[in-house]
């Protein structure tokens, strides 16, 4: 199949979509989107007008053609999705190579070119230019540049780099055909436990709303255009205050608390997001319990089926008019091999599919995220508990965002420009840059070998380093005694879980390291000064760490290169702690959920001793 493009009588070039040989209205690219859209409703069938209101995941066959089996985590061929179920958003997920990524995407539009009406496929990603890999929350970078996590953004405390990272990112994703991030999340990291802070900014709600600005900016541009990747902002109306940390994609994390009464500080971010332009809002698993706004009390139900959220917080509350997607699988089970994880239905088990669904676009929102239940829909409406013009009000929403992306006009992209642009050496150095400097000097030593920058010369031991970084810090010896410093990066600590699909991927449970390893570096200190770093994801208690390093330093997504580059002083670390390290467990515990910071914690937001 060739793309199909025409001339028309008045000398405009066109993509005949839907293969009748005239430049229809919405085939015009002269046209106002406004007008576009009203041309294509009239056209499209009821089963068209509902496959848009579905947002599933997809998966690309390494080589560049598109799936025609189910996947690892995708449930049906592509064919299927595209020509009989009228799907045209997806959410992709591994993509290895670049010019096999845009091929893959290319053949997707043509295979979605020969649909009746050739409606343009909009291909979305959670966040790919980081390091966790998690297929519920994100993917390393693979062959995108690498930056630090959302976090280690937050640390820099710039919204110019922030903006920057988004254009990059925007530049790359567009070239391999990636047209929607479902990012950021302005969630705000106020309860420790909870296992996605890495993807967040941080506990502030103001820097918090700044970078989220600066972030939706990168991607989109002023407006939404050709050259704009549409942002998904979200959580509405703010995910993270999780009773005891737990995650709400699984049931035993559905409740959301607010014991603090600071329900506002979550929901402060959006106005300023909307105003940047977001294209979408996404709304959280989340189930509030014992939540009264403006002296209303809010049903108990997942925010996704909430009419008092979606339609009277987001749409007359903060007068949003675009696209609202839910998350991922509030109607049905998700079943990947031998795990089962169950649909997100908080607070409305009881119903069956048809209900929850019901419930979903009565709330308001325009587009079901991972569902392709797409005879779900079409039975809601065939029994008349759907109207069609409810359809048609989502349709049309989610319709001009593709228009305003340039989609109909041209969804294709060039290999070579996707091959020479994605890791590009200069996107790949500036990654690299913001990675030593997001590097959080929690505690330093004044002199001696532990002191920074460190200094020529020094024999180091060294512990979960590569052995090219780990030479760039002096002589590797293989033994504490022998060694002037001795060099150890850690891991936030977690309680691993593997009962349900996804679970594992999360790091959920105590701040606490187990007892044993506080004990062995002790060990070690007592032979050579002491540099630890942790990786924290989230955060961790430091408290037995801090009496015995020399340097105490925290990163959030540093590879063992940069991070020899923070040390030696090649980039000097200035981040800045973008929450509260709690100083005990007991501390986490007794902290209300949805309170920024702690009246004492062991370092505090804004925490960072600056190195020249």
């Amino acid at each position: 199949m060739q793309p199909v493009r025409l001339v028309s009588a008045d000398g405009v070039e066109f993509r005949d979509l839907n293969g009748n040989g005239v430049m229809d209205p919405y085939e015009d690219p002269r046209l106002p989107v406004g007008e576009r859209v009203a041309d294509l409703i009239t056209r499209l069938s009821l089963e068209e007008k509902a496959g848009l209101l579905f947002h599933t995941v997809i998966e690309a066959a390494a080589d560049g053609t598109v799936k025609e089996a189910a996947g690892d985590i995708s449930k049906s061929p592509t064919s299927e999705v595209v020509r009989r179920k009228h799907l045209s958003h997806f959410n992709v997920h591994v993509l290895r190579d670049a010019r096999m990524a845009a091929r893959w995407h290319n053949n997707l539009q043509l295979l979605a070119e020969s649909t009746p009406h050739g409606i343009p496929v909009t291909i979305s990603t959670d966040p790919r230019h980081a390091f966790i890999e998690n297929a519920g929350v994100s993917f390393s970078a693979k062959a995108f540049s690498q930056w630090p996590e959302a976090l280690g953004l937050a640390a820099l405390r710039d919204p110019a780099a922030v903006r920057r990272f988004a254009d990059i990112a925007r530049q790359e994703y567009a070239a391999v055909g990636i047209r929607a991030a479902l990012h950021p999340a302005i969630d705000l990291a106020t309860e420790p436990r909870w296992a996605r802070q890495a993807g967040t900014f941080g506990q502030d709600p103001d820097l918090v709303t700044e970078l989220g600005v600066a972030y939706v900016l990168g991607f989109q541009g002023e407006e939404l255009g050709p050259g704009s990747v549409a942002c998904t902002s979200k959580h509405f109306p703010g995910g993270g205050p999780q009773k005891d940390g737990e995650d709400a994609h699984f049931p035993y994390g559905r409740e959301q608390v607010y014991p603090g009464g600071r329900f506002a500080d979550h929901t402060r971010p959006f106005p300023a997001v909307i105003a940047a332009g977001t294209a979408g809002v996404m709304v959280y698993y989340g189930m509030p319990v014992g939540l009264v706004v403006d002296g209303e009390d809010i049903e108990e139900v997942g925010f996704g089926y909430s009419r008092q959220v979606i339609t009277g917080m987001l749409r007359e509350g903060l007068g949003y008019d675009g696209v609202v997607l839910t998350d991922w699988e509030l109607i049905m089970d998700n079943h990947v091999g031998d795990k089962v994880l169950p649909a997100r239905a908080w607070g409305v088990e009881h119903l069956d599919a048809h209900g929850r669904m019901e419930r979903i676009l009565a709330a308001g929102a325009d587009q079901f995220g991972g569902e392709e239940c797409v005879e779900v829909l079409l039975d809601l409406l065939a029994q008349g508990r759907v109207s069609e013009a409810r359809i048609e009000e989502s349709a049309r929403r989610l319709l001009a965002v593709k228009f305003r992306l340039g989609l109909f006009d041209n969804p294709f992209v060039d290999e070579d420009r996707a091959a020479e642009t994605v890791g590009r050496s200069d996107f790949r150095e500036e990654g690299h840059t913001a990675q030593a400097r997001s590097v959080t000097v929690l505690e330093a030593a004044e002199d001696g070998p532990a002191a920074l920058p460190l200094r020529p010369g020094l024999t180091v031991y060294v512990e979960n380093m590569s052995p090219d970084a780990a030479a760039r810090l002096g002589t590797v010896v293989t033994d504490p005694h022998d060694a002037d410093l001795a060099v150890v990066r850690l891991h936030a600590p977690f309680d691993p879980r593997s009962d349900l699909f996804l679970e594992s991927w999360f790091h959920q449970g105590s701040l606490d390291f187990p007892p044993g390893l506080p004990a062995r570096l002790a060990r070690i200190a007592a032979h050579c000064p002491l540099l630890v770093d942790v990786a924290l994801d989230r955060p961790a208690v430091l408290t037995p760490l801090q009496p015995i390093t020399a340097t105490l330093l925290a990163t959030y997504g540093t590879t063992d290169d940069a991070f020899a580059d923070a040390l030696t002083g090649a980039i000097p670390p200035c981040g800045r702690l973008p929450f509260d390290l709690p100083r005990s467990m007991e501390q986490v515990r007794r902290h209300p959920e949805d309170v920024p910071g702690y009246d004492d914690p062991l370092y505090p937001f804004g925490h960072g001793i600056q190195v020249r």
